[in-house]
């Protein structure tokens, strides 16, 4: 127990910058920084996003409570694979996360103004 509680310190006090620093290290120590091209790196970001889907399968709507423990923790190991390919990819590709996502999200308000969509699920192009 007080080696998963460690573990969830570190990964909760961890900034994306250290993040990318480990990834960068973990990558260095085992010479893959061959096989990490953006294409692969992307590849196996949808390869860890489908089995993310995969615990939530046939659920009535997957809450945490509908999964158990087990599936959470499933379901909690594939969020950290999809985050790490996807911050080795923004690292290739010299990509700061933070700004494109605060970035998409300035977008995304233009695209879905909250007086108009609010409660509202539709795709921005069908409010026109």
């Amino acid at each position: 127990m007080m080696k998963t509680q460690m573990a969830n310190e570190l990964v909760s006090t961890d900034s994306l910058n250290d993040l990318r620093a480990r990834l960068r290290q973990f990558t260095a120590e085992r010479h893959w920084e061959q096989f990490h091209t953006p294409k692969n790196l992307a590849s196996a970001l949808i390869v860890e996003a489908a089995e993310l889907l995969e615990p939530f399968q046939w659920l009535s709507s997957g809450r945490a409570d509908e999964l158990g423990a087990e599936k959470l923790q499933a379901v909690r190991h594939e969020m950290a694979d999809v985050m790490a390919y996807l911050i080795m990819l923004a690292e290739q590709l010299n990509i700061d996360l933070i700004a494109a996502t605060n970035e998409k999200i300035q977008l995304n308000a233009l695209k879905y103004p909250s007086d108009i969509v609010r409660g509202d699920a539709r795709k921005y192009d069908e409010y026109k």
